[in-house]
């Protein structure tokens, strides 16, 4: 079979499992009778459960109605967590005794084997990641002894406390294609051109490093920021003044992820860690990162100003 074929097969299989984790959670929500919003959230849970499931075959005009249908669940506050079963604390410490670091190694695994998977064979990184989950959750199974019980529940824990963040990373990368295809690279150029001075190089690479850490915070995606701020900011007023396309490029990228640290927006970075830790002040992770994130802007501006060139 056809390398990429198998790997279009896999991810589909990927999608469509965690499209049956989310129904799992939509079923745990129903049976919640204390859950103020039980319909509206198991309906949430539904709809993803059924785009990640069904979509190679749905109408796209049918997900876009079905998203604003999402959209207005999160609108109207619709979408909360339910109730979860309490952890025995005492049983928990425990286990992480015995355990001790052998606990990390299914985290350790997915890197390591999507990481072989991906440079030993033809198959695409998404599919590597999703190949490397599948064998680092049967690692985790043989080495903590859990119930697939466990895991399922574990797994709804998981969900709820994401919530409607869940749907974030799709919706951003949505985002970063509109507004590549809407033109938007284009217009940035426009505007900045009337601000930055004629051939002025560290003008240029400020603007670049600046704009993308800011189209990153507002996007949430580094890499979708990526190609409209290059197409706006770096290919004139960085490349076209003799920046290294390779050096400026990977920088820029990086200057990016320093809007990441600083935005609620990379749920999965800063609001996702607050939300599973319990956390009463839910921006305490961006609060901690911003000194860091600015320092290393500030950095990246150095270096793309003093390499680059």
């Amino acid at each position: 079979m056809d390398m990429a074929v198998l790997s279009n097969n896999l991810l589909d299989i990927f999608y469509m499992l965690i499209g049956l984790c989310m129904a799992i959670t939509m079923v745990f929500t129903l049976k919640d009778k204390n859950h103020k919003t039980r319909i509206g959230t198991a309906l949430f849970w539904g709809i993803l459960a059924f785009i990640f499931i069904f979509a190679k075959v749905l109408p796209s005009v049918l997900v876009g109605c079905l998203v604003i249908v999402i959209a207005v669940l999160s609108a109207t506050k619709q979408i909360n967590m339910g109730t979860l079963k309490e952890l025995d604390a005492t049983f928990t410490q425990m286990k992480a005794q015995k355990l001790g670091l052998k606990i990390f190694v299914p985290a350790l695994g997915i890197a390591i084997i999507a990481m072989l998977v991906a440079t030993f064979t033809e198959i695409s990184g998404t599919v590597a990641i999703g190949i490397a989950s599948a064998l680092s959750l049967l690692i985790a199974f043989i080495i903590t002894k859990a119930k697939p019980s466990e895991a399922v529940e574990d797994t709804n824990r998981m969900f709820q406390s994401i919530g409607v963040f869940s749907i974030l990373p799709q919706l951003l990368a949505s985002l970063g294609v509109l507004f590549t295809t809407a033109g938007v690279g284009d217009k940035i150029a426009s505007i900045i051109s009337g601000v930055i001075p004629q051939g002025n190089i560290l003008a240029g690479v400020i603007a670049y490093c600046v704009g993308m850490a800011v189209f990153t915070a507002i996007m949430g995606n580094g890499f979708a920021a990526f190609s409209v701020i290059t197409v706006g900011i770096g290919m004139p007023f960085v490349f076209a003044q003799g920046g290294d396309p390779v050096i400026c490029s990977a920088l820029a990228l990086t200057a990016g992820f320093c809007g990441t640290l600083i935005t609620p927006m990379a749920a999965n970075f800063n609001m996702l860690p607050a939300a599973l830790l319990e956390m009463k002040d839910k921006n305490a992770v961006i609060k901690a990162q911003a000194p860091i994130a600015f320092i290393l802007l500030i950095a990246h501006i150095i270096l793309m100003y003093t390499l680059g060139f």
